[in-house]
């Protein structure tokens, strides 16, 4: 298995060709199989002797690939897509030829230097000092967890050095359209989540997250083996505040500068979610949206959302990287070889993580290739993309706005109907090859949306859309 032969020259250039026509086709749709005819079609595909590299290639082309919707297609607009560049795919490519370490600067100096030249850029669009630091990880979920994590121990260290005991329960204080990996990691930290109503938009604000903290202080603090009162539980335990800076859902930009004053009078941490929505720092006509994240103590953006690189890469920074360094190096006699030393950087020590993929190169070599110009003229374009959408559906007297876009998220609703309506009329689109579009639900009803990151969506796709709703 482990040698270079003509069978394995073969399957190179197979999987080569392969790579090139897949990125220059109008990728396919294609759509889930049912598991039955997934199953009948594909059999048993790992036997005692194997199936070969080319016969399991063709499995790959003819029956796997086809059961898998394409996420870079111009009309994926459901959830939130990727659009990869050619550059960044094919340095992919390169990444998984090259056996690259990504955790510790001993094994992997030159590939964390690049890393972090791109996490540099980031960190400058959204105004942090140039201490800032973090890592790749693996995605917008595990980059929330972690900041939390470090949230969490900066809390308690600053507790322990006051003489402070613990709280009952440590607190983290989120708006219903923030987005679901925050709950998913209170639960894992066995946290509450203290909600803050969102505005008519579901946007955070500074007047009501202090006012849900007034109110969660006079109710008191409870026993840690009470469950929350209600959503105005106690507020002792408050560690951090989480921001949106482009919700998920609806594409909305949070008061991150109200969070911010916030968090100051609080003593909390202030931690900015931007997965999808961050992206548009680069963008000058809405940066304005975004004033305050120049505050926050961490701030996550996922490259493989709205930056054009391939899945998976969220951007982890933090404002002063010491913190969480104290929170995430793990410790091990046979580590001791990677200690942080001054100069160095270990991309290990700012996450939860240890074992890692260098999964920011591709990021940094279509960075380095086209410049960050290219990256600004990519974004303004899917944001005026947008804007050209929100006018078509005010000419359609079927559909309506549900808010005015702010980013590239135009979310909808077709008058009169039901969820049933949106379920089926997603499921035709789809099995008709035309397009990817899902509902959602805001605040009990059912709509739809547009998730435009794709330079190659067009109006001409999203009014062809459109029309199957007359």
């Amino acid at each position: 298995m482990h040698r270079y032969t003509d069978e394995t020259e073969r399957l190179a250039q197979a999987v080569l060709r392969y790579a090139r026509d897949r990125m220059r086709m109008d990728p396919p749709l294609d759509g889930p199989w049912e598991p039955d005819e997934i199953a009948a079609r594909a059999g048993r595909t790992i036997t005692e002797d194997g199936l070969g590299g080319e016969a399991a290639l063709r499995m790959f082309t003819d029956v796997i690939a086809p059961g898998v919707v394409s996420s870079d297609h111009p009309r994926y607009l459901a959830f939130i897509p990727t659009a990869p560049t050619e550059a960044s795919t094919l340095f992919d490519l390169v990444v998984g030829a090259s056996s690259i370490y990504g955790g510790s600067w001993l094994e992997g100096s030159g590939a964390v230097f690049a890393e972090n030249q791109a996490l540099r850029w980031i960190a400058d669009l959204a105004g942090l000092p140039q201490g800032a630091g973090g890592a790749f990880v693996q995605g917008g979920t595990i980059g929330n967890l972690s900041a939390l994590v470090a949230a969490r121990e900066a809390a308690r260290t600053r507790r322990a050095a006051k003489g402070r005991p613990a709280p009952a329960r440590w607190v983290v204080a989120a708006t219903e359209e923030t987005h679901s990996s925050i709950a998913e990691a209170a639960r894992v930290m066995d946290v509450d989540v203290l909600s803050v109503p969102g505005d008519e938009r579901g946007r955070l604000t500074g007047e009501a997250l202090r006012a849900t903290l007034a109110a969660a202080d006079a109710a008191g603090p409870r026993a840690s083996a009470e469950p929350p009162a209600s959503a105005a539980d106690s507020a002792d335990g408050l560690f951090a505040i989480v921001a949106t800076a482009g919700a998920t859902n609806l594409g909305v930009v949070d008061d991150i500068a109200g969070a911010a004053d916030v968090a100051a009078e609080r003593g909390a941490w202030l931690h900015v979610d931007g997965a999808y929505g961050g992206a548009a720092l680069a963008a000058p006509s809405v940066r304005h949206l975004f004033r305050g994240i120049e505050r926050a103590d961490s701030f996550i953006v996922d490259p493989h959302k709205w930056l054009f690189a391939p899945y998976d890469a969220c951007a982890l920074l933090y404002r002063d990287p010491a913190v969480a360094r104290a929170a995430h190096t793990q410790h091990a006699g046979y580590l001791d070889a990677v200690a942080h030393v001054d100069g160095e950087w270990n991309p290990s020590d700012y996450a939860i993580h240890l074992t890692r993929r260098a999964r920011g190169l591709p990021f940094w070599f279509s960075l380095a290739m086209h410049g960050t110009r290219a990256y600004t003229d990519a974004i303004e374009a899917t944001i005026a993309l947008a804007r050209e959408a929100a006018d078509e559906i005010r000419r359609r007297p079927y559909v309506e706005l549900v808010v005015e876009p702010e980013l590239s998220v135009v979310a909808f609703r077709r008058i009169g109907w039901e969820r049933a309506d949106y379920e089926g009329w997603s499921d035709r689109l789809l099995r008709s090859g035309v397009a990817f579009v899902t509902p959602t639900r805001h605040r009990g009803e059912t709509v739809t949306r547009f998730a435009i990151v794709s330079p190659r969506t067009t109006l001409a796709d999203l009014t062809a859309i459109l029309a199957t709703m007359a």
